[in-house]
């Protein structure tokens, strides 16, 4: 038997969201600041033995037994398997776990890719770089899913930890590690607060209408570019580091304004009363309108902030700096 698991952490993307996107970056270059944290993608893979009289089980929201690649629901599934060309010749099973919900903002879509391309390229007994891994990715979601997706969040997850992400106008994709020392590191984490909003959405949806909008918010995201190397210096540098903070209520303002559907009602209290209660800043995470609500706070303002947003669900987050990874791989044992 051969069984692959693999782990591929989700992200936290500070600044630069948005020029990531196919459609802008190519005409004018791109960068984002993000980082892989410790909530993952767990996906594990084996080759059915003979006697299963079907020939593909997926297991995810539903449980699916089927005999053809064709008829697999799940999208990324069906299509992986394509575009690896697996043949049919043996039948597969995927099963997938996840730490957080899906569709809240956090690139899980993006690392569930990453993490399935991971654990059948090694059944295969094929070892991918992290380029190569957050390539193949990228081409599953905009080529054969035609998801309206950027190319921040598969790099984050085949790679891990803290990065200066540049999208040039040739496609290339340049990955530069921010290096912080421990001290730095551990007083960034614990400034940062993450709230769970309760609502999920379809990332794809809202792309698609931030894509629309890009000509007439063609000054907001050359702004947002701009202060990813601004952000990205105050970070390694040994000034103030709540201007990280401060900076972040200026890209969720620019952020915004990209599209109608990215804030709302809800959204905008959520935002005002951790604002309210002692945070610096803070953004929505992902696409936009529901999800994962970041702030940046000073740690004597945590408790008032946690008070203030007592209906909410509070999820502490660390961060990941070993990108995808197998977790176990029966090739390994020879078996």
């Amino acid at each position: 038997m051969t069984l692959v698991v693999s782990r591929t952490p989700l992200r936290v993307s500070f600044f630069g969201g948005g020029t990531d996107y196919p459609a802008w970056y190519r005409r004018e270059g791109g960068a984002v600041l993000s980082t892989a944290v410790d909530k993952y993608c767990y996906i594990s893979c084996r080759y059915l033995p003979p006697f299963f009289p079907d020939a593909y089980r997926v297991v995810w929201a539903h449980i699916e037994t089927v005999s053809s690649i064709a008829e697999i629901l799940h999208p990324a599934v069906r299509e992986g398997l394509r575009m690896l060309e697996f043949d049919g010749g043996r039948g597969i099973e995927v099963i997938y776990q996840g730490d957080l919900p899906a569709r809240t903002g956090m690139g899980s879509s993006s690392a569930f890719a990453v993490g399935l391309i991971n654990a059948l390229s090694a059944m295969r007994g094929t070892k991918m770089d992290k380029p190569a891994l957050y390539q193949k990715a990228i081409e599953l979601e905009q080529d054969w899913l035609h998801d309206s997706v950027g190319s921040q969040d598969q790099v984050a997850a085949a790679v891990g930890g803290l990065n200066v992400i540049r999208f040039q106008t040739d496609g290339a994709i340049v990955v530069e590690p921010v290096a912080l020392d421990r001290e730095r590191r551990r007083a960034l984490r614990g400034h940062l607060m993450m709230f769970f909003t309760g609502r999920t959405r379809l990332a794809s949806n809202l792309a698609a209408k931030v894509v629309q909008n890009m000509d007439k918010r063609a000054a907001h995201l050359r702004r947002m570019h701009a202060m990813v190397d601004q952000a990205a210096a105050v970070l390694t540098g040994t000034g103030d580091l709540d201007d990280f903070g401060r900076m972040l209520d200026e890209t969720w303002r620019l952020k915004r304004e990209l599209s109608e559907g990215i804030a709302n009602e809800a959204i905008d209290d959520i935002y005002d009363r951790g604002v309210a209660a002692g945070a610096l800043g803070g953004k929505l995470l992902g696409a936009g309108s529901s999800g994962f609500m970041l702030f940046y706070a000073p740690p004597d303002r945590h408790e008032p902030i946690r008070q203030a947003l007592s209906d909410l669900m509070y999820v502490p987050v660390g961060l990941d700096t070993r990108g995808s990874a197998l977790l176990y791989n029966a090739a390994d044992d020879g078996e």
